[in-house]
């Protein structure tokens, strides 16, 4: 049976720590959740956006500068006895200073983000996320777990429109930037400013017909066996994942370092499919830049370069994945298909990734143990709950969740 602890009202009150969420009304409704089950909440807002986004609730703002706020917090953690701190994005640095000094004092922090399992899960996990994860990595451990577990519901039951995703990011975004005179201190830990970011859009958008065509023409061939290929899942550069849980300090070193190992060891027949994320804003220039590497290491006849196209598909007629730690591996785990994660990741675990070199992953990839990756699903449950942040009744299932793993 799963795991998950149901109780009527809380066994005792908690002082929750609320920090910067969700873009979208997930937080505040979580926050109301918690105030009505009995629970003392607390809100600190950082920016403009966490102001807005909280609307008439109480809270207390942080305008003073980001070197003093690892001590200004351990302070109110204290002062305040806090039991348990929530945030969503582990690697803002006001996250990462926070979880440092709560585990200082035995204070309990939890992330909430989207879910390992995808779509219609959201992810609570102790601590932080990927690298950084607490999940056990002994699959006789996962196995255990997962005898006492319930099979996940993978049924989409919460889905959402694009523009409703695009507007709570865009609009929590220019919030930040330009919410600068309230909070003139506040460290957003952004890539790109966003005006720049979401200005790039318009170019992506006006080329998303052509995109679309040039990756069904590949797709197409790839499913048809016109050629065998490897799948490189691409993820955004200013991804947390990408700039806190990996070795890279840009993923165009990520690309060099699997086309260098192709081009020495894999099958002369082979070719490399790279499918870049659809949330990719086209300011790195893969298009540009993953051909010229692949021209530099002699394999520039082998290497192509999509925007869109079908996973699935994608997936099932690929030799095998390689990625940095994106969950597009339980996908591909979930079909059979080899992977090799290149960056910390929560399903790098012998029997489910190649434990391998990436040079023998081209020829002998380790297969997936079905019976393991059914039970890492399984196990995966007890840090996800069902529901969404952008859906409405997705979010009522998820906070309705997560009010209860905080009732005991």
């Amino acid at each position: 049976m799963n795991q998950t602890l149901h109780h009527p009202a809380p066994v005792r009150e908690r002082t929750i720590l609320m920090l910067q969420g969700h873009p979208s009304p997930f937080w505040g409704q979580l926050s109301d959740g918690l105030n009505a089950d009995g629970h003392r909440v607390i809100k600190i807002h950082l920016c403009l956006a966490d102001f807005i986004y909280w609307g008439r609730r109480p809270a207390t703002s942080y305008r003073g500068f980001y070197k003093n706020w690892r001590s200004w917090i351990g302070d109110l953690l204290q002062r305040e006895c806090v039991t348990d701190v929530l945030y969503y994005a582990d690697r803002l640095p006001y996250h990462a200073d926070t979880l440092d000094a709560a585990r200082a004092l035995g204070v309990a922090c939890h992330a909430i983000e989207f879910g390992y399992l995808r779509p219609d899960w959201l992810t609570i996990e102790p601590g932080a996320m990927g690298a950084l994860s607490s999940f056990p990595k002994d699959p006789a451990v996962i196995r255990a777990i997962a005898a006492e577990t319930d099979d996940p519901d993978m049924v989409t039951r919460y889905p959402h429109s694009f523009p409703t995703e695009a507007f709570h990011e865009v609009t929590f975004s220019l919030l930040q930037a330009f919410g600068r005179p309230i909070y003139p201190f506040y460290n957003s830990d952004k890539v790109y400013w966003p005006l720049i970011d979401y200005g790039s859009w318009l170019v992506e958008l006006a080329m998303s017909g052509k995109m679309a065509r040039d990756a069904g023409r590949v797709q197409t061939a790839a499913a048809s066996g016109a050629f065998e290929y490897n799948l490189i899942a691409m993820q955004l550069q200013a991804d947390y994942q990408i700039r806190a849980s990996s070795k890279y300090d840009h993923l165009s070193e990520f690309i060099e370092e699997v086309f260098a190992s192709f081009a020495k060891e894999a099958p002369p027949d082979r070719q490399i499919v790279v499918k870049l994320h659809p949330l990719d804003n086209g300011l790195e220039r893969w298009f540009t830049c993953i051909p010229r590497i692949a021209s530099q290491t002699g394999i520039g006849d082998r290497v192509h370069v999509i925007k869109g196209g079908n996973l699935s598909v994608l997936l099932q007629h690929s030799n095998g994945v390689v990625l940095v730690n994106s969950t597009v591996a339980i996908h591909a785990m979930r079909a059979g298909i080899p992977v090799i994660a290149k960056g910390g990741a929560i399903f790098d675990i012998p029997g489910l990734a190649h434990q391998g070199s990436l040079d023998q992953f081209w020829v002998a990839p380790e297969p997936v143990d079905a019976t393991l990756f059914s039970a890492f699903e399984r196990a995966l449950t007890t840090i996800q709950v069902k529901g969404s942040f952008y859906n409405p009744d997705g979010r009522t299932a998820a906070i309705t969740e997560l009010r209860r793993r905080f009732a005991v």
